[in-house]
Parts: structure tokens; sequence; C-alpha cells
């Protein structure tokens, strides 16, 4: 340690940071902690959890997963958007077995049985806005 008179050099600590690394970009942001106690470190955000998963999900048929959707009149376009832990493929079928029964349960198919709409098929009329797990 230096010591001046009257004054002790303190030595700052090492601290680390890190960064997601995405390019060039990253390389330029860091340079700014060159000359300070800060090192930096960089990871990535491509966990080989997250690789797990995504890949699994993309062998499922998007009907069979859940999460929130969006269900398109064919005859008015009004939409009606709704969230369910079920597969969609599932829950599109409540949807449809309301509407063929005349059952209003469904504020979905109680719109099409009030405005005499038609029904159209799920690959057309359903969208998913979001997946999500069970629950």
């Amino acid at each position: 340690m230096n010591t001046k008179k009257g004054h002790k050099h303190r030595e700052e600590k090492t601290k680390w940071v890190k960064f997601t690394y995405v390019g060039r970009e990253t390389r330029d942001i860091t340079k700014i902690f060159k000359n300070t106690n800060v090192k930096v470190t960089f990871g990535t955000d491509k966990t080989i959890g997250k690789l797990l998963t995504t890949r699994h999900e993309h062998t499922k048929s998007k009907h069979e997963n859940s999460g929130i959707y969006q269900l398109t009149c064919p005859t008015c376009s009004m939409k009606y958007t709704g969230q369910t832990g079920r597969p969609f493929k599932v829950w599109f079928q409540k949807h449809f077995r309301d509407f063929k029964y005349g059952n209003s349960k469904s504020r979905f198919a109680a719109h099409l049985l009030e405005d005499k709409h038609s029904i159209g098929p799920m690959d057309n009329i359903m969208e998913t806005l979001h997946i999500t797990g069970k629950g």
C-alpha cells in the first residue's frame, strides 16, 4: 500500500458487470469501463434451458399450446380476446359447441347467434397472441 503524508491510499474493490453480447455495439459500450475498477464479462441469453424449451415448443402444433388467443367473427370482424390454460383447440371446440347448440355461455358464440353470423374454421378465425404455460 502506498502512503503519502497524512493520506492513506485505499485500494478500491474490483466490481464485475455482465453484459449480454449482441455485437460490436456491446464492445463499444463496454470500452467506457476500460480505465475503471469495473471489469466486464460477456454472456448470452441463449442458455441450454431456453434452447431446449424453445425447441420443445416448436415441435407442438400451434393449437396444442395455451395462453392468450383472439377469435375474429368472419362476418363483421368483431374480435374476442380470451385466455386459457387448456390447449387452444380444446377451447375453440367449446366456443364451436356453444354456437352449434345455441348455447350463449361463450360471449363469442352469443355474438354469432344474436347477430346470425356464421363461424369459420379454427385456422381462419383464431389467432394466438401469447403462449404461456398451464395455469
